[in-house]
């Protein structure tokens, strides 16, 4: 994709820039963000595969993660073209970036009981800002294999949702996520990429028409009944196919089968493999649904196509190898160039800048309110101090005494907090926030 990396890499160093130029406005706090992933252009599905975790191995590896690393925060991306292993951790806490990433990845190696040295080629680390641009550009679909596609979206709010619901998303994770979404919601809007909104089955049925594999009249069995499979069954339906979708005997009856599409028993798949045309593969199970040696079993005499969109893979990748079979895997439907998206990409430039902006004056301003409370506090407590004596000796009884001090403090804690909140606009970011960690230091001694 030489284009799209051009122009990435074009729209990547205006970001930079965009980003130092402001860079004093936009500090970053105590909370630092980190993540490590791997996926489609690093990793081969096979490797992808070793990472996939059901969501019961999430909670487990989120978990693992929150005490090993002392984490505020944990998230995990996991999709079929991607794995990434998201956290926010206090600034004081795991020493630096380099140490605290490698740790991660060791942490994530242990709970999937591989050695580290035979993956860390696969994987990159992403710290502060650049974690937080990687996420704005996926959320929008800017960094998938089909460009621009909508489901990365979902998926991204989805691993939001169960981060929280698990009880491991805090505030930086919340509130980063939701903006990414939001950012890719408003580009999805205004920008428009061509080729966008294009799913992998979409690009698989292309692919095959380009070489000659029409789907008109054609018999297709899709295995797996959840999001990917059903909109399989609606796309090759589409395309005039005859579609059958398998589903589980405990699901009959609990499942959406698209119009126009037949059902029938997973475990019954083999036999039907005799006589159909193509197969399509879009499970969430970790097992495989078609094994090379059943396959061969059904002694098939026609030509069998099969397309397997599952991370981990769904179908044996030893059948590729037969003769009469040919095996596609998520890894073969990319958008190759985007050239033809150059103005797209610095529309969404624009909204993006504007939203990580917006997300970093959220994280100091909440880093700083923080500190100002505490200088309040402390000025207010300081105060109190001096005038104890000199309210004590005031003719007044006693409750009236305690009700002047509580009266003073409060004006002069309304007082203080105005004259340090009308300071942030009259000098710079650094010295702003230079002068308030002064205060705080005046205070502490």
């Amino acid at each position: 994709m030489p284009g799209q990396r051009r122009i990435l890499e074009t729209v990547s160093l205006r970001s930079f820039l965009v980003y130092k130029s402001s860079r004093n406005i936009f500090q970053l706090g105590v909370v630092m963000l980190h993540m490590i992933g791997t996926d489609y252009s690093l990793a081969p599905v096979s490797v992808r595969s070793v990472f996939a975790c059901t969501k019961a191995e999430s909670v487990s590896l989120m978990e693992t993660v929150r005490k090993e690393l002392q984490a505020e925060g944990v998230l995990i991306l996991n999709t079929c073209n991607r794995f990434e292993l998201w956290i926010s951790v206090s600034g004081q806490k795991n020493g630096g970036e380099a140490r605290l990433t490698e740790r991660l990845f060791r942490v994530l190696c242990k709970d999937r009981r591989v050695a580290p040295k035979d993956y860390r080629s696969f994987f990159v680390n992403r710290s502060q800002e650049e974690a937080v641009k990687h996420l704005f550009w996926l959320t929008c679909g800017l960094k998938s294999a089909i460009l621009a596609e909508d489901q990365i979206l979902t998926q991204v709010k989805d691993a939001l949702t169960f981060s929280r619901e698990n009880g491991f998303a805090d505030s930086s994770l919340e509130v980063l996520f939701r903006m990414a979404v939001t950012a890719a919601k408003k580009v999805k809007t205004e920008v428009k990429f061509s080729r966008a909104d294009s799913s992998a089955i979409e690009q698989a049925v292309s692919l095959l028409k380009q070489r000659g594999f029409a789907l008109q009249g054609k018999k297709c069995l899709v295995i797996g009944n959840g999001e990917y499979g059903r909109l399989a069954a609606v796309v090759l339906r589409e395309q005039g196919a005859d579609v059958m979708m398998t589903v589980r005997q405990y699901h009959h009856g609990l499942v959406h089968v698209p119009e126009g599409c037949r059902q029938v028993d997973y475990e019954s798949r083999y036999e039907y493999l005799a006589y159909v045309d193509l197969v399509v593969s879009a499970t969430s199970s970790p097992h495989c649904t078609i094994h090379r040696e059943e396959l061969l079993a059904c002694r098939i005499d026609h030509p069998l196509v099969l397309i397997d969109l599952a991370v981990p893979r769904d179908i044996e990748p030893s059948i590729a190898g037969e003769d009469g079979f040919t095996l596609f895997d998520i890894d073969d439907f990319y958008t190759r160039d985007s050239s033809l998206n150059r103005d797209a990409w610095y529309q969404a430039d624009e909204i993006l800048n504007q939203a990580m902006q917006d997300f970093w004056t959220w994280e100091n301003n909440r880093f700083l309110v923080k500190k100002i409370k505490k200088v309040q506090g402390l000025a207010v407590e300081d105060l109190d101090l001096r005038l104890h004596k000199v309210i004590g000796r005031l003719e007044l009884p006693d409750a009236e005494k305690k009700e002047l001090l509580e009266e003073i403090n409060r004006a002069a804690g309304k007082t203080i907090g105005k004259l340090i909140f009308d300071l942030q606009d009259n000098i710079s970011g650094d010295l702003f926030e230079e002068a308030v960690s002064g205060m705080e230091k005046i205070y502490e001694e």
